[in-house]
């Protein structure tokens, strides 16, 4: 009998042993993306794959096949391994099988139609009058140091006529170390939301950033991910896509519906979509809809490409109010099938491109981003004041100045002792590596300044280039907030070794009201100006270390200007200027403007002048040192309205130009971006020709191609002569696609870019303008061109061919090839 039950245990035993649980995961080859339900078949049973494509299953017998397949795919056979626990199943696309679109049922159809026609009531920013409620959020870059091998590598390198040496590398072992420890970085907020009548504002009662005494205010307004499942667009990563219970949606995303679930008791559908196009990296994800009210009362979203994403949404209840309110946001964002790193706050964090389930060799492609934001004292449908409602984010002084004890309160997970430990080490390594100041700084350096003491060099002022000027030499400078944050003086000199002139400018500004930037300011300048050349007022300051087209320009005018103006923020999501300037300009030109009769080589204007850009669909915050466009969005519009002043100040001539300019940029999640700019102007009166338009053209008057290599503009028209047209009203349009870098090798990355512009005017007083000859546009004028930037170190070559009506006989003199330069600062 002993024998016997010892010959029993032993079969069991075997068999148990013989029975291995495996992982699995299916994914397109391609485009590494989960293929959701596939169809798996193993010892003659037949499952499908959850909606990530993962599967488990227990392997009898190794020499069985695991059969995978799913439409529109060759189908895959594959043996289990022994040893082998994870399994990675990648299907490829069958070419040569015509696939037909794949349809939504009716029934789910009609479930998604219902949603959307009730998505205003279910919405809570839309269906109710007024809430609001405090949101902890934490994110956290951090690794799971369990997943890290702390295995020691061997590494040999090879070496010219000798032997590879060889080298130990511990990189792996040090960050596992480094991972158990503490963080790789963590930042903390607790911010009041409040929405009364859909006025919508968001105030930060404290914060604070793992190795800075002031937060990076710009991080404070980052949108990584929408607070609302049903805003369109939807928010990833500050990149909007398409919502998949919006009307447009439909035509995005199939539908499936899988089960019905109790959620809080009541009960839901559980559907879920995916992009029509199988290989596309729109969203995925499973929603979970009210079977009653069709609200959405859990969501699941992921999206698989340049970035692995995935966010869950969960929900409470609200029984008296029939609305299911935010109850847990959860996002997490790692690298997906690209090959640049993804930067967050400044820093380079390297993640893997890889979706299988084996062990990563790179230690840290373990690492991710992950926030959690959590709401707590809800209050609905109660009165609520919203103080300052035309910021949407408020950053009070105070909440910077909360003690450690305020966060105790939201310590979720006392184990958690990196967290801790987190803060500590990086706050050190802020003040060993001066972090915070190189930050300032290159804040700074990125509007064009260098902070010395009391005064802000100007950065743009120290050397410039012209045809004119030649080598243009100077120093200018601003004070700043050490020496006054009420009051600051702007100056700057400069001479021209070739015009063998000195030019100077000064501009004392006063402070009148902090919140909305307004400053009252006087000028005066002694300079050259480009003729017929149009600037924006409101335009911002952008750091340049050079300005390459005003390199070739050799047609310019002296102008001895003094004024007086406003500047200021007061207007909801404007930028607004207001002054008046007496100008004294000499033409260094031949030229003659002739007006009633009169011929004038020298003249006098008085404008008063009237600019204000607009951003509607920007959101800006205010911070304890002003206001910051912390949401950029698109389009932009400016407009600038322009008046002489007649027997005012000696003005010789009248007139008026009303300026507009529209810019807008569409990115996408891929990392590639279009943009429209789309700029007119008209002017009335009697125009001389240094005031009207020449559409900013930026091409030399020489015979070959080589002799007309010059550097390329921004926004130029490259194939364009420089004083070959000018007009007194204009309109012009570029269109622009830039596609993602390509890796060719090291350090060499370029950028293609393609490019069409196009401008049509006119000019009726051609007889009032004497010494110059010049075309008109009434017939347009087109280019069209490549650009392959940042080739490398920020070199590029950009070629451009004219077309159309101003088409040059000579095919040579229709080539424009130009060098581009791009410096990226980091910041």
């Amino acid at each position: 009998m002993k024998y016997f039950w010892l010959f029993l245990c032993l079969i069991f035993t075997t068999n148990f042993v013989a029975q291995t649980k495996i992982k699995g995961q299916v994914i397109d080859f391609d485009s590494k993306v989960p293929i959701a339900f596939a169809s798996i078949t193993y010892n003659n049973i037949k499952f499908n794959a959850d909606w990530e494509g993962k599967f488990s299953i227990e392997v009898k017998d190794y020499k069985l096949p695991i059969k995978v397949n799913f439409k529109g795919y060759y189908e895959k056979i594959t043996y289990p391994q022994p040893k082998v626990y994870n399994l990675t199943i990648k299907l490829i696309n069958d070419l040569n099988e015509k696939k037909a679109e794949i349809y939504t049922e009716n029934n789910v159809n009609n479930i998604i139609k219902k949603v959307i026609e009730n998505r205003k009531l279910n919405d809570p920013e839309k269906g109710l009058s007024s809430f609001q409620y405090k949101n902890y959020e934490y994110l956290q870059v951090t690794a799971n140091p369990d997943s890290i091998s702390s295995k020691i590598d061997t590494i040999y390198k090879n070496r010219f006529l000798r032997k590879p040496l060889m080298k130990l590398d511990s990189t792996n072992y040090k960050f596992k170390k480094f991972s158990e420890k503490q963080h790789l970085y963590q930042t903390e907020k607790v911010n009041l939301i409040q929405l009364n009548h859909s006025e919508y504002k968001e105030t930060v009662l404290a914060t604070r950033m793992a190795g800075f005494k002031q937060p990076i205010y710009e991080y404070l307004g980052l949108k990584l991910i929408s607070y609302s499942v049903y805003e369109n667009p939807f928010e990833i990563l500050e990149i909007p896509v398409q919502n998949p219970i919006s009307n447009f949606g439909r035509k995005l995303y199939n539908y499936k519906l899988i089960d019905t679930v109790k959620i809080d008791g009541r009960s839901a559908y559980r559907i879920y979509f995916e992009p029509k196009k199988l290989n596309t990296n729109r969203l995925r994800g499973l929603l979970y809809i009210d079977t009653i009210n069709f609200a959405i009362c859990k969501a699941y979203f992921r999206i698989y490409g340049v970035v692995n994403i995935n966010a869950t949404y969960t929900f409470d209840y609200k029984k008296d109010i029939d609305i299911w309110f935010p109850k847990n946001r959860k996002f997490k964002v790692s690298k997906g099938n690209n090959h640049e790193d993804i930067k967050i706050l400044g820093g380079t964090i390297k993640f893997s491109s890889d979706l299988d389930l084996t062990e990563s060799k790179n230690a840290t492609d373990q690492a991710y981003v992950s926030i959690e934001s959590t709401p707590f004292d809800i209050e609905i449908n109660k009165p609520i004041s919203i103080s300052k409602p035309r910021v949407k984010i408020e950053v009070p002084k105070s909440s910077l100045e909360q003690e450690s004890n305020y966060w105790n309160v939201f310590k979720k997970d006392t184990i958690d002792k990196r967290k801790l430990r987190t803060y500590t080490s990086i706050d050190s390594l802020s003040l060993s590596e001066k972090i915070e100041h190189k930050l300032f700084l290159g804040r700074k350096i990125f509007n064009g300044y260098f902070p010395v003491s009391i005064f802000d060099i100007d950065l743009r002022s120290i050397a410039k280039y012209n045809n004119f000027e030649g080598f243009r030499l100077g120093i200018g400078a601003v004070t700043n907030s050490k020496l006054s944050e009420k009051y600051k003086v702007a100056f700057y000199g400069a001479y021209g070794l070739k015009d063998d002139e000195f030019k100077f400018g000064i501009t004392p500004s006063y402070l009148i009201h902090n919140n909305s930037e307004t400053w009252v300011s006087a000028s005066y300048t002694d300079d050259i100006s480009e003729i017929a050349q149009t600037n924006f007022v409101t335009d911002s300051r952008r750091f340049k270390i050079y300005d390459p087209r005003p390199i070739n320009i050799s047609t310019f005018y002296n102008n001895k200007m003094s004024s007086a103006f406003i500047e200021s923020k007061f207007l909801p999501k404007t930028s607004s200027y207001f002054g008046i300037s007496h100008n004294q300009i000499q033409p260094l030109f031949d030229y003659t403007f002739i007006n009633d009769g009169k011929s004038y080589t020298n003249y006098t204007i008085t404008t008063l002048q009237l600019a204000v850009q607009w951003n509607p669909f920007s959101n800006y915050m205010q911070t304890p040192v002003g206001k910051i466009e912390y949401e950029k969005r698109h389009p932009k519009f400016s407009i600038q309205y322009t008046q002489t002043v007649p027997n005012l100040l000696e003005n010789d001539f009248v007139f008026s130009k009303l300026d507009f300019k529209t810019y807008y940029e569409l990115p996408f999640l891929s990392g590639q971006k279009s943009s429209i700019l789309l700029q007119t102007g008209i002017a009335f009166g009697d125009v001389p020709i240094t005031h009207l338009y020449s559409i900013v053209p930026n091409n030399l008057n020489r015979d070959a191609i080589l002799q007309r290599i010059t550097f390329a503009g921004k926004n130029s028209f490259e194939t364009m002569y420089f004083n070959e047209f000018f007009s007194n009203k204009y309109a012009s349009l570029q269109l622009k696609h830039t596609f993602n870098k390509i890796r060719l090798g090291y350090k060499i990355n370029p950028e293609f870019t393609v490019v069409t512009r196009m401008a049509v005017g006119s000019n009726n007083k051609n007889n009032q303008h004497v010494g110059i000859g010049y075309k008109t546009l009434e017939d347009g004028f087109f280019e069209s061109g490549v650009e392959c930037n940042k080739i490398f170190k920020g070199f590029g070559l950009v070629a451009f061919y004219r077309y159309g009506p101003n088409q040059l006989p000579n095919f040579d003199d229709n080539i424009a090839i130009k060098v581009s330069y791009y410096l990226d600062l980091g910041f």
